[in-house]
């Protein structure tokens, strides 16, 4: 088994919990010195930085949100001089200001041994070729799969997402073994390697895919087609990007960093912290950043913790792969509805990824309707065998749901393909 950190990848619980302890205490008392929203925060929750003697103290500490860090756009949460900062990278937030993160060199360097973790744990070695085909610019995912790539040694293609022609290009000159992109972008490239009769061109061992919800069945198709291993890996801007949490050879769930990062499972509605085993929202705490260390970060991403034994050796908590998100849940006539449910319905029964959610409202009534696309061997059927399978998959989502979308199995490649992250969801509702 082969680790890019064994020493802390491997530490005994009881160690990883006194590192946490002892950074947790360090970070809180210089946040509170430094970062005017974090004092201002905890004055008025009548918490100290005295309070917080370890990570068992981690709940007095007050929430920050995704709000909080726009309201004090740009500067607010910088917990260094300016002159230190050398890097920023933001979100791809569609309303409103976004959220910048700030890194120092020292950052940068933690980020990077992070994705390198990942990057090892798929296998990756100095004998690799990484095709990085996330974003660059703002985004996270490409920078940080780029610096974890180098420190493993292995050759890096920065490739950046889309030019879908040029990725094939290099991937087979080049003879690319690992590939990093969002999984709707890799199951676009699995589709089209195939489609151009690819399949016996390329060198492609595994797959580290992240920036968005995908489930199992999602995995395995793309496996299938392409004849990798996908391994889950997850991350965000406000944190650090990926390599936040990554997934090793078991695939049973993420390993969280977590001499860098504390998780906690809270109830989205009550802020209540969770026992392992607990679906929840996930919640983290950075403890070894310098320029933007978030305290008890709300993601509202949900999903369950883990700190169950790894037959690969790892001792790190795990955290489930992402079960949806608690602010894009969709509350359709009163019932929640999660576009991860509906994927894993479509994919059990063989359908495609390439899916879309519409939701709208007419005369005060929501209107639920999803469309995927057909198999070839759907495509060719009979009018009376398409709505057969509309009938059966509309009966599978009643029983997952329990409410009734309105399916429609639409012809082949005619749902738009994306390069970045897929729009899985359109909601047309003046709410």
């Amino acid at each position: 088994m082969n680790y890019y950190q064994e020493e802390v990848e491997c530490a005994p619980r009881g160690a990883i919990r006194g590192i946490q302890s002892e950074r947790l205490s360090a970070v809180i008392r210089r946040v509170y010195d430094s970062v005017a929203p974090y004092r201002k925060k905890m004055d008025e929750k009548g918490v100290k930085p005295e309070d917080i003697k370890s990570a068992d103290d981690l709940h007095k500490l007050p929430f920050t949100t995704k709000d909080d860090l726009k309201d004090a756009y740009p500067y607010g949460f910088l917990a260094v001089p300016l002159k230190d900062a050398v890097r920023i990278q933001s979100t791809s937030g569609t309303t409103g200001k976004r959220v910048v993160a700030f890194f120092t060199r020292h950052d940068l360097d933690i980020w990077e041994d992070c994705c390198a973790r990942a990057v090892v744990a798929a296998g990756g070695t100095d004998e690799d070729v990484v095709q990085v085909s996330y974003g660059y610019g703002l985004f996270t995912g490409g920078p940080g799969l780029n610096g974890g790539s180098h420190r493993v040694g292995s050759l890096t293609l920065p490739m950046s997402s889309g030019n879908t022609e040029r990725q094939l290009q290099f991937m087979c000159d080049l003879s690319a073994t690992i590939l990093c992109c969002t999984p709707s972008y890799a199951a676009f490239l699995a589709e089209t390697i195939v489609a151009q009769g690819l399949r016996d061109q390329i060198k492609l061992k595994a797959g580290i895919f992240g920036a968005e919800a995908w489930s199992e069945e999602m995995r395995r198709d793309i496996e299938k087609t392409i004849g990798i291993k996908a391994y889950d890996i997850y991350g965000l801007t406000e944190i650090s990007g990926p390599g936040v949490s990554f997934e090793c050879s078991e695939q049973t769930g993420m390993h969280i960093n977590e001499d860098h990062f504390i998780a906690e499972i809270i109830d989205p509605a009550t802020g209540e912290v969770l026992p392992y085993g607990s679906k929840g929202e996930i919640v983290f705490t950075c403890i070894t950043k310098d320029a933007f260390p978030l305290i008890r970060y709300r993601t509202r991403d949900i999903c369950v913790l883990s700190a169950e034994p790894c037959s690969c050796g790892r001792t790190l908590a795990k955290m489930s792969r992402l079960m949806g998100r608690s602010d894009d849940m969709l509350i359709i006539r009163g019932v929640n509805v999660f576009p991860s449910q509906i994927e894993a319905a479509l994919m059990s029964r063989g359908l495609s990824s390439n899916y879309q959610i519409i939701v709208d409202r007419v005369n005060h009534t929501d209107t639920f309707e999803v469309q995927v696309e057909m198999t070839p061997e759907m495509f060719s059927d009979t009018v009376s065998g398409v709505s057969a399978h509309e009938d059966e998959l509309t009966a599978a989502m009643r029983s997952m749901l329990g409410i009734s979308p309105k399916v429609r199995l639409v012809s082949p490649k005619s749902i738009t393909r994306s390069e970045g992250k897929a729009v899985r969801v359109i909601d047309k509702r003046k709410i």
